[in-house]
């Protein structure tokens, strides 16, 4: 296909195909595009059915009937490339993984224009990045707040955009999903492993927190942890491994907080626990200060890859500010 041009695709039904939904057929003959983009092309009047433009994704089709379509060039992405540092963990036609610092923006939006891991990201793949819903940008799907670090997967086209968002969905209860967190906390939760599920929803007194709600409102979230050591005389600090069955936005710091251990340097959800910082050393107390920000890291990531079904496992090791916390609170 010439770079910048329409790509025309076709196909005849067999004969004895049972008549069924045209965006049904297109998905399943044409896997390297999602549903709603090629339900979005239909629309778009970018579909032929024995030569008569058809607009409605619903028509059924059968046997014998030819169907043409067409795939316009990918535009490119809104936000501008920038080739600035990005830690690649792994990387292929399908999708890359990051190891993500802390202080990284996923997505630009107001007050972070660029300078994003998605500016970043369109540098670095350039032309590998294929129409995703019909535009050449990355697919996120899943991320990080700006101040955790640790690992993140993103899509490089529809297909990989499709399967990875499935799994993401469906938070890993079929297996095939696996994340888990290290995080600091101030005292030691009893018991020392277990299930925190409680909804969250935007805060109504904050509009940028979010907050526990009762049951029946705001949307389930789940997270499960268990205590990995103990830090101080009495249990001062705690460093957890948790894993999320759900993945709602600051959900493991609303969670924590929640049960009365929020992370160390978690300025949203753990002020209250300020003064609880003159009860570590010295030594901790500066590495705190250093720290600046929540005590989060996405340690491990695993999932099916979406091409060929492969298990893929990263880990992520600890940043320099996390570790020298960790060593001072020993």
């Amino acid at each position: 296909m010439i770079p910048g041009a329409d790509e025309a695709r076709s196909l005849v039904l067999d004969e004895g195909t049972v008549p069924e939904r045209l965006d049904r057929v297109l998905a399943r003959v044409f896997d390297d595009l999602s549903r709603a983009r090629l339900q979005g092309l239909v629309r778009e009047g970018l579909v032929r059915c024995d030569g008569i433009v058809v607009r409605d994704p619903a028509r059924k089709v059968g046997a014998g009937c030819r169907i043409n379509l067409s795939v316009p060039a990918p535009l490119p992405a809104e936000p501008l490339g920038e080739a600035l540092p990005l830690a690649v963990v792994h990387e292929d036609e399908d999708l890359i993984v990051i190891d993500k610092p802390a202080g990284l923006v996923v997505h630009p939006a107001a007050g972070h224009e660029d300078g994003t891991l998605v500016n970043r990201l369109i540098a670095h793949c350039g032309v590998s990045l294929s129409g995703i819903g019909g535009v050449r940008r990355p697919g996120i799907v899943h991320r990080l707040d700006k101040d955790t670090s640790g690992l993140l997967v993103v899509a490089k086209n529809d297909l990989a955009h499709q399967g990875l968002s499935a799994q993401f969905a469906d938070h890993g209860r079929s297996g095939a999903l696996e994340r888990a967190y290290l995080a600091l906390v101030w005292n030691v939760p009893e018991p020392r492993a277990g299930t925190i599920r409680a909804n969250l929803a935007r805060s109504r007194h904050n509009r940028e927190k979010i907050a526990v709600v009762r049951d029946g409102e705001g949307r389930e979230a789940i997270t499960h942890y268990r205590v990995e050591d103990v830090h101080g005389e009495g249990g001062v600090t705690a460093l957890l491994r948790c894993h999320l069955e759900t993945g709602r936005t600051h959900q493991i710091r609303v969670h924590l907080s929640h049960r009365g251990h929020p992370l160390l340097g978690d300025a949203v959800y753990g002020g209250a626990f300020k003064t609880k910082a003159a009860r570590l050393s010295e030594p901790a107390r500066a590495a705190l200060d250093v720290l600046g920000r929540q005590a989060l890291h996405a340690v491990e990531l695993g999932f099916l890859h979406p091409r060929s079904g492969e298990r893929l496992r990263f880990e992520s090791p600890l940043p320099a500010d996390f570790s020298r916390l960790l060593a001072a609170l020993g």
